[in-house]
């Protein structure tokens, strides 16, 4: 075990280890669907705004995780006909990204696995859940 100087940078290597293996679990479900991270991410704010689409301004806005190249992940979404894609009625610059029907009854499936995976990995209660949200919240700032 690498010696750690006090409580508060053990809190940063566990916050660190426990995104991982949270993200590990995730991307194994997310595989089967043939997406990523990001592009789960990108189906749940547009899940959000269903019905409403959003440009892809938007999109960009409210995404966790903004590495990568937003315009790739949507081609990848369309092409799987998850998303679909059209010109903004008032504004012909902007392009506007729905979610599909398929895509939601898609992502309803993925949302399902997940849960289960939750279920059977997560160890904390929903009052824990809820003091553990309160200080994140508050190490954020």
């Amino acid at each position: 075990m690498i010696p750690l100087a006090d409580e508060r940078e053990k809190v940063i290597v566990n916050l660190v280890h426990t995104y991982n293996v949270l993200l590990e679990i995730t991307q194994n479900v997310l595989k089967e669907f043939n997406v990523n991270d990001q592009h789960y991410n990108i189906l749940k704010v547009l899940e959000y705004a269903y019905p409403k689409p959003l440009s892809v301004g938007e999109i960009k806005e409210m995404l966790v995780n903004k590495r990568g190249d937003l315009t790739r992940l949507l081609d990848k979404l369309t092409a799987m006909k998850l998303v679909a894609r059209g010109v903004n009625a008032t504004n012909r610059r902007v392009i506007d990204v729905a979610l599909s029907e398929h895509g939601k009854q898609v992502l309803a499936n993925m949302d399902a696995q997940l849960a289960t995976q939750r279920t059977q990995q997560y160890n904390v209660s929903e009052e824990e859940a809820k003091q553990l949200n309160t200080l994140l919240d508050r190490l954020r700032g």
